[in-house]
């Protein structure tokens, strides 16, 4: 299990950022850190790492190791950038770790790059490998130092859609092995990959939760809007006049409710979405059977998937 409970103070070209946070994850879990450019997700992952001064502890398996330098942490970094060394091959990369470290029985390099399905890559300079390689040999020199708990920033934000969605379904299979922290802004990775979710905002962690609790049940305004959810009145599904709801695009019904203006509709993948107007508000809907544009259609959200953001 790894705890932290940090506040730090960062400045730059004359601007000041605090972050702050209090979160335990425990052994085996992935708990993913999801919000916004510029919420402070990968300051935070610094922190913890032990690469910015912090108040507070970070503990591991109940060794304070608030005071150590981040070679004494145990911890394996995955780098949005991936940060190999451009002078050595991909199997010096993933063996560099080790030649520092004081654990006995290592995995051995070689078979790291095959688990990361390049080994067939293993004498190459990172220089000729695509991004998507690249963030393999980086992963899979994290793991080489077997560390007690993987931070990774964003490692598959500057991949192509193909590629992230292929590392993405690997990455979730090496996660279910280690105890991790993965910080990201798309929701898509938050909801395969986490076991828990701690939304940032500004600095501070505003919710945590299950995948679900969280993009079913968001707890601000700011949180559903960021998860993908409509956030409008609830009198557009008659379903209370005196707050704001967050309904899911995807739980809106196109039926015989409440009549609403059809204002665009985009392809996405294998389904459609519908941008719908009613009352003045402006929401979304996800349909397989999309109606045309200037069409007025009924719509409707059970009550199950209506949460109520403030009275």
């Amino acid at each position: 299990m790894i705890s932290f409970d940090i506040a730090a103070t960062f400045t730059a070209e004359g601007s000041r950022f605090e972050v702050e946070a209090a979160l335990d994850v425990a052994d085996g879990e992935t708990l993913v850190v999801l919000g916004p450019s510029g919420s402070g997700k990968t300051l935070l992952l610094e922190t913890v790492a032990g690469h910015h001064p912090h108040a507070g502890s970070v503990t591991v398996d109940g060794e304070d190791v608030t005071d150590h330098p981040p070679e004494r942490r145990d911890f394996g970094f995955v780098f949005q950038d991936y940060a190999l060394f451009p002078h050595m091959t991909a199997r010096e990369n993933v063996a560099f770790g080790q030649r520092y470290a004081t654990t006995e029985g290592l995995p051995d390099p070689d078979d790291l790059l095959d688990r990361m399905g390049v080994t067939h890559l293993a004498d190459r300079s990172p220089r000729t490998l695509s991004g998507g390689e690249k963030q393999r040999v980086a992963l899979a020199r994290a793991l080489a130092i077997d560390p007690r708990v993987l931070l990774l920033d964003e490692p598959l934000s500057a991949l192509d859609v193909p590629t992230r969605q292929a590392l993405r379904d690997d990455l979730a299979t090496v996660l279910e092995a280690v105890t991790a922290v993965h910080v990201t802004h798309n929701r898509t990775t938050a909801r395969a990959l986490a076991d828990r979710i701690a939304v940032m905002r500004d600095g501070e962690v505003v919710q945590t939760g299950t995948p679900d609790a969280v993009f079913e049940s968001p707890a601000t305004a700011a949180v559903a809007e960021f998860v993908g959810a409509n956030v409008l009145s609830g009198a557009v599904f008659d379903v209370s006049r005196d707050g704001r709801v967050a309904v899911r695009p995807e739980h809106v019904r196109l039926d015989d409710g409440t009549a609403a203006t059809v204002e665009r509709v985009v392809r996405e993948d294998a389904t459609f979405r519908v941008t719908l107007v009613c009352d003045g508000e402006r929401f979304a809907a996800f349909t397989d059977d999309p109606p045309a544009e200037g069409d007025s259609v009924g719509v409707s959200v059970a009550d199950a998937h209506v949460t109520l953001l403030d009275k």
